[in-house]
């Protein structure tokens, strides 16, 4: 069995490389991502939103994920994504580094 810690940063470096097509910041410094959990099997569960429900790639956002966690992370079996909208997404869950990059330092 491989360290689930190990597996779990290999998936978040990879969701650090998926951007959203409309800001130029990673879906993960956006604080789409709300969790990211590994069973003993090294199948991963991600749990994530968009920025709004009528978001143009709340369709296909998901399906994508999941193929760059599973074609480009080897330790994981298989991906799972589900999206929520509990919390909705704000401006608030952006990183430090994505307020900094998008000028936002008043947040």
């Amino acid at each position: 069995m491989k360290n689930k810690e190990a597996i779990k940063e290999a998936v978040i470096n990879r969701l650090k490389t998926i951007y959203d097509p409309e800001i130029p910041v990673n879906i993960w410094d956006m604080g789409l991502v709300y969790d990211v959990r590994v069973d003993d099997g090294d199948n991963v569960d991600i749990t994530m939103t968009v920025t709004a429900p009528n978001c143009p790639v709340a369709e296909t956002l998901p399906a994508e994920v999941k193929s760059e966690i599973e074609s480009n992370v080897p330790e994981v079996n298989k991906a799972e994504v589900h999206i929520t909208f509990d919390p909705p997404w704000d401006m608030s869950m952006l990183t430090e580094e994505a307020k900094d990059l998008l000028g936002f330092d008043f947040l």
